[in-house]
């Protein structure tokens, strides 16, 4: 390439930055769901509300006033202001809008997933992330943390959904995750000149390197840090479920995320990188099958959030014994491994007092069936209530949203769905979600 055309690249590539950091930028939540400030006030009445999970206080006929994106007020009986749209709902069960901390919108497994990681571009996959951000959302999760992806296909993603462009939760995401080379989140398990070509700029080796591999996931414009500090069950490589980050470069990605504003997260099956990582300062575990007394110590010494992902672990141990199995020989003797230890993990890390904050890792399993995880969570031990709180007030303080999500407060975001029955007397009920509305705009209701 000649001098002017390296210079062109040049602009280009930064005005290409420039875009996705605005798009980082632009993750508080808002309230438009189309053009801002395009949707009515709302009345919203319901028989039944509960506004704030963390007080467990179920209201009854309360009318839910909406306007301009926002809450303005939880108010006892049904009332109408002048101009307000009623939603009747007086029928139902309302509560704020969950939030799914582990998903990853822009694929889904399936027996063609090796061949669509090397045929699908960036674009393709933001396509599909489009479909599956409308499922998720449509199911009652108007927020998610997509916790590993293309960097162009997430980011861009994250953009139309917070225009309005495309219907879907808000988006926190990490864009792709640090990993080893040879780790969990490289390429593995094709030819040589195949991995080289596929390889993203977020794979590290040393320190140095892995510090610069959180500052180029920053500029980039990943909302949060995510890293693969060990094995992982779905990656073509017999390395196992343990460490693959050495200390000293746990630290330093810890350290230069924090001093960029970023808080990090890590997938982490074994102990022996779950506690590592604690040690080194990091802020929560994604899975954490492997954990033991050690890690609920440093859990709760750092004050560190874990999303256990058992709808993941459920669904790889039916593949990986079901007569259809379609994953690799690696896949499979991992996903025996792992997957059936997770439930109870999750009920040893609440016992403990660990802090949970809703996860599915939906990807893994299906798009749209996220709510499946509540059930889960209650077999583990939590009471409906808990398994709610993981999913609306513990989820947004994870993902640092408290002020804006998680309750239906006056101020907040208007997110909120209804169920028709009793979820904290059958938390299935929320399987069942019949409508969804977010940002006060109405994604989802049962007479349309």
């Amino acid at each position: 390439m000649n001098g002017q055309g390296m210079k062109i690249r040049a602009l280009m590539t930064a005005g290409a930055l420039a875009a996705l950091a605005g798009a980082a930028g632009a993750q508080a939540p808002t309230p438009a769901a189309g053009a801002p400030g395009a949707e009515p006030s709302r009345c919203i009445q319901a028989g039944r509300v509960l506004a704030d999970p963390a007080s467990g206080r179920v209201l009854t006929n309360q009318t839910i006033t909406v306007q301009g994106g926002r809450v303005v007020s939880v108010s006892a009986g049904f009332t109408q202001g002048a101009g307000c749209e009623v939603v009747d709902l007086r029928d139902s069960f309302v509560l704020p809008g969950l939030i799914d901390s582990h998903v990853h919108l822009t694929s889904q497994q399936n027996p063609n997933g090796r061949l669509e990681e090397v045929t699908q571009s960036s674009a393709e996959q933001a396509m599909v992330g489009a479909r599956y951000a409308r499922r998720t959302l449509e199911a009652g999760f108007t927020t998610v943390g997509d916790m590993g992806a293309d960097n162009d296909a997430i980011f861009a993603l994250r953009t139309a959904t917070a225009k309005g462009d495309v219907a879907g939760p808000r988006i926190v995401a990490s864009g792709s995750a640090v990993s080893v080379h040879g780790g969990h989140a490289d390429v593995n398990g094709f030819r040589g000149d195949v991995m080289h070509l596929l390889r993203p700029e977020s794979v590290c080796s040393g320190a140095e390197d892995c510090r610069r591999a959180v500052r180029q996931q920053v500029q980039a414009g990943a909302d949060v840090i995510k890293i693969t500090a060990t094995g992982g069950v779905l990656s073509n490589t017999a390395a196992g479920l343990g460490q693959q980050f050495l200390d000293d470069e746990l630290a330093a990605i810890v350290e230069s995320a924090h001093r960029m504003g970023r808080r990090v997260t890590a997938h982490a099956h074994g102990a022996d990188g779950i506690n590592a990582f604690l040690k080194a300062g990091g802020d929560s575990i994604e899975h954490g099958t492997y954990l033991d007394g050690e890690s609920v110590r440093l859990f709760k010494q750092r004050g560190a959030y874990l999303v256990p992902t058992l709808m993941a672990g459920d669904f790889v141990a039916r593949i990986a014994n079901g007569p259809n199995n379609f994953f690799t020989p690696a896949q499979t003797a991992k996903a025996r491994e792992a997957g059936p230890k997770m439930l109870d993990m999750a009920g040893r890390a609440h016992r403990g007092g660990v802090k949970i904050a809703f996860g599915t890792d939906s990807g893994v399993s299906a798009h749209g069936d996220n709510a499946g995880e509540f059930a889960l969570l209650v077999r583990a031990g939590m009471t409906p209530l808990q398994a709610i709180q993981a999913a609306t007030v513990n989820a947004a303080d994870h993902l640092q949203l408290a002020g804006e999500l998680g309750t239906l407060a006056p101020g907040k975001a208007a997110d909120l769905i209804a169920v028709r029955g009793d979820p904290l007397a059958d938390v299935r009920e929320l399987e069942r979600v019949r409508f969804v509305m977010k940002g006060g705009a109405i994604f989802k209701r049962a007479d349309r």
